[in-house]
């Protein structure tokens, strides 16, 4: 179990880091992010999340972020403070 931890770990990694890619180039359409999970790909739709940062709800758009994609607090926080700054 130790080896999918630190694979899902990487890939939650790799998400955070295309979050950032996807913001440096200025792309507007990034409010579905594609999931990949064992059971398949999957995408997500973020733009509740958006909203809530737009009306200053910070804490609730990193906990409504944790529950569509299921990552946990740290890096959840850190891809909607990048995301949404």
């Amino acid at each position: 179990m130790f080896g999918d931890r630190n694979l899902e770990r990487r890939i939650d990694l790799l998400n955070y880091k295309l979050d950032l890619i996807i913001k440096h180039l200025g792309i507007q359409d990034a409010d579905a992010v594609v999931l990949n999970k064992s059971s398949g790909s999957y995408s997500v739709d973020l733009t509740e999340v958006g909203e809530l940062m737009a009306q200053g709800k910070k804490i609730q758009a990193i906990k409504r972020y944790r529950e569509l994609t299921g990552l946990g607090l740290k890096d959840a926080k850190d891809a909607v403070e990048t995301r949404w700054r």
